[in-house]
């Protein structure tokens, strides 16, 4: 990626797709069919890659698969 004040920047197409640029893809290893979250963020939008199951395994090894607190529980 070019120098950390030079943004980069893409053209929402007629068919509302955006190409990220190269060197963007580079540097951060992505590759044809990473999938991504888009968190709307102020007037911007934040963009982050999904992470695949395999890469989150074992990040929590002590963590409870029963009696966890759940969005249901909450009043």
């Amino acid at each position: 990626m070019r120098g950390k004040n030079v943004a980069d920047t893409a053209t929402l197409s007629s068919k509302h797709q955006i190409s990220i640029p190269k060197a963007v893809r580079e540097s951060k290893r992505w590759e044809a069919g990473q999938r991504f979250v888009f968190l709307p963020k102020g007037d911007g939008v934040l963009l982050m890659p999904v992470p695949s199951i395999e890469s989150l395994r074992g990040i929590a090894p002590r963590a409870r698969r029963t009696g966890y607190r759940d969005r249901d529980d909450r009043a």
